[in-house]
């Protein structure tokens, strides 16, 4: 049973959170709707997922949402205490270095709690053929040595890194039409997981790719072209993550649920911040 379900069926009152997830992934959907049942109604409990609006079509979560910027962290600490936020839950991609500093010094400034919900990375297991590298710049670097006909998937804003190399084809991979410049021998495929291990296969064979190249996101929705890579025995490019904030992390959704459930409930719903 979940962690709502034993709420509801105690019947008991809903928590009076007060919290902003800071989304854009499947777990930070999860949260808000998991958060969204068990909190007291508006305005008592609240629960916002902010979106970065960088997707033209987002997968749009439970309870309220915004879309946008917030303008760095002076700006999230203003949006903060003008909506009497109690907690900040940071459940953004592994790779969204940006908002995840803001937010540790918007929470600092502020004194409102901030968890980070983190999948955890991949793992290589038997068979696999794993280059890790530290970042978009020195996957470029290795890239030529390893393959040729290269598939990447490391999302659109770091097209312009591969952009420079010759005599490499590219199998492009985005949810939403990316920028220039790219590189010249590409062709660009606009799709969203989650994906299966026969279509990954599939797709890799019909373009005859003979390198991976992607980040270490972490997960299951797009973990399927890991395997079909071990399987035709390629090598994977991995760019690994930059370190974790500082501050309270977890893993799972439940984790992150208790953690929201386990904090004084009063601070925001009333107004008692004082930043």
């Amino acid at each position: 049973m979940t962690t709502s379900g034993r709420i509801r069926a105690g019947g008991r009152a809903g928590p009076r959170l007060r919290v902003l997830i800071l989304g854009g992934t499947a777990q930070a959907r999860q949260l808000a709707a998991e958060a969204t049942a068990v909190t007291d109604a508006p305005p008592a409990g609240r629960v916002v997922t902010s979106l970065a609006g960088r997707v033209a079509r987002p997968r749009l979560p439970a309870g309220e949402t915004r879309v946008g910027g917030f303008g760095g962290p002076d700006g999230l600490a203003r949006w903060l205490r003008d909506e009497q936020i109690s907690a900040v839950v940071d459940a953004t991609h592994p790779f969204a270095t940006r908002i995840a500093a803001s937010a540790v010094a918007a929470c600092t400034e502020t004194g409102i709690p901030l968890l980070v919900l983190r999948r955890p990375g991949w793992v290589a297991g038997p068979g696999d053929d794993w280059h890790r590298v530290l970042d978009l710049g020195a996957a470029a670097a290795a890239l030529p040595v390893l393959g040729r006909r290269a598939m990447l998937t490391t999302g659109r804003q770091s097209l312009p890194a591969f952009a420079p190399l010759d005599g490499i084809f590219f199998l492009i991979r985005t949810v939403d039409p990316p920028q220039p410049p790219l590189p010249a021998d590409r062709v660009l495929l606009l799709d969203r997981g989650p994906y299966t291990v026969e279509g990954e296969v599939a797709l890799m064979r019909r373009h005859d790719i003979d390198v991976l190249v992607t980040k270490d996101s972490g997960g299951e929705e797009t973990a399927a072209k890991l395997t079909a890579a071990n399987r035709l025995g390629l090598p994977v490019l991995m760019v690994d993550r930059a370190p974790a904030p500082d501050t309270a992390t977890v893993a799972t959704v439940d984790a992150a649920l208790a953690w929201l459930l386990a904090l004084p409930q009063s601070a925001g719903a009333s107004g008692d911040q004082t930043g």
